[in-house]
């Protein structure tokens, strides 16, 4: 047996394979905290105090925060293998949209702001794990998969349509399964052994070697990182995703998970882990303080009589949270004459803040394209 768990043997003859089993958390013998270890992790907990306080200086945070829930939705997805753009998920004919691709990701957005909202009354456990697992695939793809339900079956982890015998990874059975979200649930919430961030490495890499859903598993896997963060009082807001990170060193971090079961070193795992952290809230503080910017120098090209509440404005504030807009869809949301609303369009495609981005005369579509743009970094 390893530091990090044991191979178990399960079923006989044609039928047996061994899955593995996870050592419960803190891992013994106890972690060598290194001088590498400490700076990084001083460094991930100074870019996540100035995050947070820049994002309690915003004005407009809240806009910040649907959009960048929506972006990391998009990233989370894609590492899953999902494939759609942010302007597939900000279309405005988006409900009528029947790419399942978007709808994965419209998913994973509802079941973040559920789970933000029912951590007031439910700590981070098994429950809430369930409960967010049933928004992420209520009516989409992997629904068949037991929403809201552990698994009651053996799955594995390899390429796509492989057999358990060609599996890269099997997690643990289902009765070693059980013991070992018990106790994850247990150390999430009864430990203080180690500092959060390094706590937080542990519990997400305990929970994807558990993968205890038949689907879904990393997402809401990623999703708890930014849960645990805001439990801790991290971050007041839902401001720092570590996808972004993820996504660009997947094969990274694939490897560095695998490197745990293998040979039991967590400590690589936590130095990555912490870089990842780093790396998000930097690239959070810099898109805040962009779009913040944005904000600011655009609403000095309205026309003056539009900087308080008349109908540019509202037009204005509303491309902030839907960048993307037509102005039927766009002139009932705010209750507005479509001639009103086509009216503040112009004004503001005159003051260079929105384009066209259709030529058709019908269901014309713009776009608040620098906005777009900082958001469409790395997705």
């Amino acid at each position: 047996m390893s530091r990090s768990g044991e191979l178990v043997s399960n079923l006989s003859g044609e039928a047996a394979y061994k899955s593995f089993k996870p050592s419960p958390l803190p891992p013994d013998p106890e972690l060598n905290i290194t001088s590498d270890i400490v700076k990084k992790l001083v460094e991930a907990n100074r870019d996540l105090v100035r995050l947070d306080t820049a994002a309690k200086l915003i004005p407009n945070v809240e806009l910040f925060i649907s959009m960048y829930v929506r972006k990391e939705a998009l990233i989370s997805s894609q590492i899953e293998g999902t494939q759609c753009t942010l302007d597939d998920v900000l279309d405005p004919e988006i409900e009528n949209n029947s790419n399942l691709d978007v709808s994965d990701v419209i998913n994973y957005v509802r079941a973040c702001n559920y789970a933000i909202n029912r951590l007031n009354s439910l700590p981070l456990c098994n429950r809430l794990l369930r409960e967010i697992h049933r928004e992420l695939l209520a009516g989409v793809r992997g629904q068949e998969k037991n929403p809201g339900e552990f698994r009651r079956s053996q799955n594995w982890i390899g390429a796509a349509n492989c057999t358990l015998k060609e599996a890269r990874y099997i997690p643990p059975n289902v009765e070693d399964m059980e013991t070992a979200l018990t106790d994850l649930e247990k150390y999430m919430n009864e430990g203080d052994d180690y500092d959060p961030l390094i706590r937080i490495a542990l519990i997400h890499y305990q929970f994807e070697t558990i993968h205890p859903f038949l689907d879904g598993n990393g997402r809401v896997g990623r999703l708890m990182i930014l849960l645990y963060l805001m439990e801790q009082g991290y971050i007041s807001k839902p401001i720092i995703y570590i996808s972004y990170f993820l996504k660009k060193n997947q094969i990274e971090y694939y490897d560095r998970i695998s490197e745990v079961r293998r040979n039991g070193n967590y400590e690589q795992w936590i130095e990555f882990f912490l870089e990842a952290v780093s790396a998000a809230a930097k690239d959070s503080l810099a898109t805040v303080e962009k779009l913040s910017e944005l904000h600011e120098r655009n609403l000095s090209l309205l026309p003056v009589t539009s900087r308080k509440n008349d109908n540019v404005r509202r037009v204005f504030d509303y491309i902030e949270q839907y960048p993307i807009i037509d102005i039927k869809r766009t002139a009932a949301y705010l209750g507005l004459s479509y001639n009103t609303v086509a009216a503040a369009v112009n004004k503001l495609i005159q003051a260079r803040i929105l384009k066209e981005k259709t030529n058709a005369a019908r269901n014309r579509v713009f776009s608040y394209e620098e906005y777009l743009n900082i958001l469409r970094k790395d997705t």
